[in-house]
Parts: C-alpha cells; structure tokens; sequence
C-alpha cells in the first residue's frame, strides 16, 4: 500500500469504496479516476443535470448520459454525480462511486480534440448501472457542494498547466529571439519583439504567484473558491496571450510543427473553457467578493 493510502487511513474513515479504491489509485493500479458532471444540456449549469439515482432493493441504479469526461475510458474508478430526488436545481443532486467497467457503463465516443491530444476524453452512458447503497460519496443531495468542492481543487490544477504552458511557449519563444537574425541583428533586439517578451513573463509570474496562493489554502484546508478562480482565470487567459505571442515572434516557423509553439497554443486554448469558462470564473469571483462583503 501507497504512503498515500496509509494517510487517508489515518485521517478519515474507511467506506467500503474507499477501502476498494483508493490504494489503487494511489499506487498507480488504476491509470487514474474520472469526474463525471458534464452532460449535454448541463455545462455551465450544471445544476440541470439529468441522469438520475434510484433507490432499488438496497441498490442505487444509475441512468443517463455524461460528456467531456477526462480518462473516461481508462478510469478504474469514477464519481459520477445523478439526481437522486427530483427537487430542481442542486438539492436533488447525489455523488456515487462506480467502479471502471461496471455492468450497463459503456464508453460511447472519445473526442477529436483541438488540443490536449494525449488526454483521454470520452462520453458515457449508463444504463442500468448498479452501484451498492454505500457507493454514495457523502451525504444524498450534498453532491452539488461535492462537485464546486472539487472543482476548487480542479482550477488550482488548470491554473498550474496553464502557466506551465505558456512558460513553454516563452521559453521558445525568448531562444528564438536570440537565435533569429533579420535586418542585420537579432530579432530580440527589436523593441517590438522585447515588448512582447515583457507582457508575457510579467503575466506568467502574477499567473504563478495566484496559482501558488490558492494552492497554499487548499493545502492548509482554508476556504479557496475566490482564489482558485482567481488563479485559473488569470492563467488560462495569460497562457493563451503567451502562445500566441510565441507563435508571432517566429513567424512562419510558428505555424509549422517543426517548432513546439503550435501546439502549446492549441493546447492552451482548453484552459480557458474546462473546469468552468473564464466567464464564468468571473461570476464565481463575483459572487464570492460580495458574499464576502456581506459579513
């Protein structure tokens, strides 16, 4: 067993779900686990999810369909979340532990990506899918605050890639403006292309310092909503203005795959879209500066 597993013995209780799972996630036995919130008509709002949980001798059995799931098709163990009662909105809302490969769970399509070729993103579908009484991960219709809970955690994540990209596209970027010589000097010398070199490491060091904020609350168990939105607002939109300005500094090189920049651009792109869109990061800093004003 992983030292990581020994911690989470130490610290919580042991569900049965968790006993099955969580070694094996933490030991590298399963290639990984899967969040699945998104369905086609619950994006943003997530709240309208429709795939449903009913109660069936002892046994909650599952229906509906999920979408954008990373390492859906791979995962050993996934968190599904499904409406449990039919109140409106998130009241009505559960989460469940399936097991990767359960009866009635069935890969429906993997996604053709812009970007981020090498992750795994699949639809799913259930149909009938059953799962034991104490497969429920928390309390029945607390599976709204599961998943916001989550995606804290999720944006720290996204906010951490993001600056990781756009320091790539940088670093490329800053050697080929040393490299490349035009008009008699190095492209690096031109104060177009020095201007372009500034904006972008001044957005990835503030893009770094909110990502590490936020990391360092969560860490310690603090409230982080505000700051984790923070972070991956401002780092999803830093990188992609990072990658294109790589892309511009080596021109026509830019566009071909023979340098890396094109790539990182398309792989940026998502950054600003997954894990809630920059909109609406916004709407949750919104809310959380005003809640915080309240008292």
């Amino acid at each position: 067993m992983s030292p990581c597993a020994n911690i989470i013995w130490v610290t919580a209780p042991k569900p049965a779900w968790a006993e099955a799972h969580v070694p094996k996630i933490c030991s590298g036995e399963y290639v990984g686990g899967a969040f699945a919130l998104t369905e086609a008509e619950a994006g943003s709002d997530a709240a309208s999810l429709r795939t449903t949980a009913t109660r069936k001798e002892g046994r909650w059995v599952l229906d509906g369909q999920k979408m954008f799931v990373t390492t859906g098709a791979h995962a050993g163990v996934l968190v599904v979340y499904a409406r449990s009662n039919p109140a409106p909105g998130p009241k009505g809302i559960s989460a469940f532990i399936v097991p990767g490969g359960a009866k009635g769970l069935t890969v429906l399509r993997e996604e053709d990506k812009m970007g981020q070729r090498a992750s795994n993103t699949v639809s799913l579908a259930l149909d009938q899918v059953e799962v034991g009484e104490d497969s429920l991960l928390g309390e029945e219709g607390k599976g709204f605050s599961i998943a916001m809970s989550a995606l804290d955690g999720g944006r720290i994540g996204v906010g951490s890639m993001a600056t990781g990209i756009g320091w790539a596209a940088m670093e490329v970027a800053t050697q080929y403006a040393r490299d490349r010589r035009q008009f008699g000097q190095a492209i690096g010398e031109f104060q177009a292309i020095q201007w372009m070199l500034a904006d972008t490491r001044t957005e990835l060091e503030a893009a770094l310092l909110l990502t590490l904020q936020a990391a360092y609350l969560k860490e310690k168990g603090m409230r982080c909503t505000r700051e984790a939105s923070m972070a991956k607002l401002f780092a999803g939109e830093a990188a992609n203005r990072a990658c294109h300005r790589a892309v511009q500094i080596l021109g026509g090189y830019g566009y071909t795959r023979e340098f890396p920049v094109e790539r990182y651009l398309r792989d940026a792109r998502v950054t600003t879209l997954y894990e809630g869109t920059s909109e609406v990061q916004k709407i949750v800093i919104g809310r959380e500066i005003l809640a915080a004003l309240g008292g």
